[in-house]
């Protein structure tokens, strides 16, 4: 329990996570506005997919994402009800009502706390390049296929995944062209980009999603718009399932964990990498994100998660702590509570124009490009990580790119891995000897790791080896060994020895002597005295044998020489 306790207040936090928002409030507060403009349509699509209503959506933006960053490991990271979030909750729905939905979030919140206390959320900084490039490269296309349907003005476009909703909407605007909403999207978009270059401090979103919405009201426009917003936050829901049914839910709560913790984590390693000297904790991100799971069921909000695309427009606003996260929040509940009216005005399209430049600014061309042209097996990755988070979803995503990315690592450490013939040293013998010796005793250096991924090419290599009477094999220079490796070294010596071929060991790593010997390698040699510390030793035992011994499968000679180092 000390240990618990001492853990936990590592992870609470601390007087110094607040020192960088005295650096700049005003950007902070701009920035987390900025956000919060951006995440209000956002939060109201997700929470009525999720089939809990818009309010659940709201809800989960200004709690969870209060609580997580004033919890969370991040500076710059925004969190709230993500669009990948729904795809785990509408099957929890349909069995098990909204009450389903908020036992997930709590459940899925006790496991995200129990990972941070675990210390695992340093892992996900193991993740291959390829595939974070990938990821991000495939949230950008799959942000920007989101925008479709509103940038072309359509409302009713249908598919089971987002690029089969943009196709939709393609087909219907083709069908009946409305260039209105088009005209505003591209134009906020253009405005934001032209706009960053020139003066990137100055807020360009919330300029040009003001100006949309002006000319929408002064012009005669056909665009659709946020519309109307509950009168307020809805009132805190405690209603759970019961006890019988947890069992049934831990899948889904894994779900949704797991979820979340790649997500946010992900989302964290992307901001780090688009800001400048900010890096985040991870397993304090981890339980902030836990402790937001925990905290939005009890007012009726679903799981959330870190969201890419509001982080990355809290990013490029400028922002530079976690007050602009926190002001995202606060500003949130005030536009529910007091600025429902105006913030219904704002038209959709305008909002598709703030990501559609997000997701552009989201993607670092030269990144992908240093990625892509740094081996075929780099670029194979990164693209089938970016295809498969459009298509599918991104848990998939990155379990397909990280499982490809270590098949072809190990497919490259194998290839790594020689079994080299190495010529005698034969020191100060007669040219008799010497010709014995050549003739009739060859040596193979073993390099590289001997593991499972490469074990079968040293079991071919050396039972080719023919017309020999001793072989040595020089084990100083083989990097590791696994039980694999071991048992089919074994495998080629019994061959070798079934042939009359004496078997020498020389140099083994006194570190790899547990996996040899548990396996039955290296303990008959070494009762035969067939285990040596160095080459020339193997060589001298060798020459001994051929000298002593008539042609024929091999006879122990010498006793128990033990392995040294």
């Amino acid at each position: 329990m000390r240990a618990v306790g001492a853990r936990l207040r590592e992870l609470l936090p601390q007087r110094d996570d607040w020192a960088a928002a005295r650096r700049n409030p005003r950007r902070d507060l701009v920035a987390g506005l900025t956000v919060a403009v951006v995440a209000l349509p956002l939060a109201l699509a997700f929470g009525v997919t999720s089939g809990l209503g818009a309010q659940a959506g709201l809800v989960t933006a200004v709690v969870a994402g209060a609580v997580a960053a004033v919890f969370g490991g991040s500076n710059l990271q925004v969190s709230g009800p993500t669009g990948a979030m729904t795809v785990v909750l509408v099957p929890v729905v349909a069995q098990f009502g909204a009450t389903g939905v908020l036992m997930v979030g709590a459940m899925a919140g006790v496991v995200l706390i129990a990972l941070a206390l675990a210390r695992l959320g340093r892992y996900v900084r193991y993740l291959p390049t390829p595939v974070v490039e990938g990821f991000t490269a495939g949230i950008a296309v799959v942000i920007a296929l989101q925008q479709v349907p509103a940038a072309l003005g359509v409302a009713d476009a249908k598919g089971g995944k987002v690029w089969a909703v943009a196709a939709d909407a393609v087909a219907r605007f083709a069908a009946h062209p409305r260039p209105q909403p088009l005209a505003v999207a591209l134009g906020v978009a253009a405005v934001m980009l032209l706009g960053a270059r020139r003066r990137p401090n100055l807020p360009f979103s919330l300029i040009a999603v003001a100006a949309a919405t002006i000319l929408a009201e002064l012009l005669p426009m056909r665009l659709a718009r946020i519309g109307a917003l509950p009168a307020g936050l809805p009132r805190p829901s405690l209603d759970f399932v019961d006890l019988h049914a947890v069992r049934v839910l831990v899948p889904s709560a894994l779900a949704v964990a797991a979820l979340a913790a790649l997500e946010s984590l992900l989302s964290a390693t992307v901001a780090d990498a688009t800001s400048v000297g900010d890096q985040h904790d991870p397993d304090r991100e981890l339980f902030g994100q836990g402790l937001a799971n925990l905290a939005a069921p009890v007012f009726g909000g679903i799981p959330a998660t870190a969201a890419i695309a509001r982080t990355a427009v809290n990013v490029r606003a400028g922002a530079g702590s976690k007050l602009a996260a926190l002001t995202h929040a606060v500003a949130l509940a005030v536009i529910v509570l007091a600025a429902a009216p105006l913030v219904s005005r704002i038209p959709l399209a305008a909002l598709a124009g703030v990501l559609l430049a997000t997701t552009v600014r989201m993607v670092e061309a030269g990144s992908l490009l240093a990625v892509a042209r740094a081996t075929r097996r780099d670029a194979l990755v990164l693209a089938l990580t970016l295809v498969v988070t459009v298509a599918m979803d991104l848990v998939t995503a990155v379990a397909v790119g990280l499982g490809v990315a270590v098949v072809l690592a190990l497919r490259a450490v194998a290839r790594t891995a020689r079994v080299r013939q190495v010529p005698l040293e034969q020191g100060d013998h007669s040219a008799a000897e010497q010709a014995l010796l050549a003739d009739h005793i060859v040596a193979y250096r073993l390099d590289g790791p001997l593991f499972f991924a490469a074990a079968h090419h040293f079991l071919l290599e050396l039972t080719e080896v023919a017309d020999v009477r001793v072989v040595i094999l020089r084990m100083s220079r083989v990097s590791t060994v696994d039980a694999t490796g071991a048992h089919v070294l074994g495998d080629a010596i019994t061959r070798l020895q079934r042939r009359g071929i004496a078997v020498l060991l020389s140099g083994i790593v006194p570190g790899h002597e547990p996996v040899l010997t548990s396996v039955g390698v290296a303990e008959q040699l070494r009762r035969d005295g067939r285990v040596f510390p160095d080459t020339p030793s193997a060589i001298a035992y060798a020459r001994d044998h051929l000298l002593t011994s008539a042609p024929g499968p091999a006879a122990p000679e010498h006793t128990g020489q033990s392995l040294v180092n």
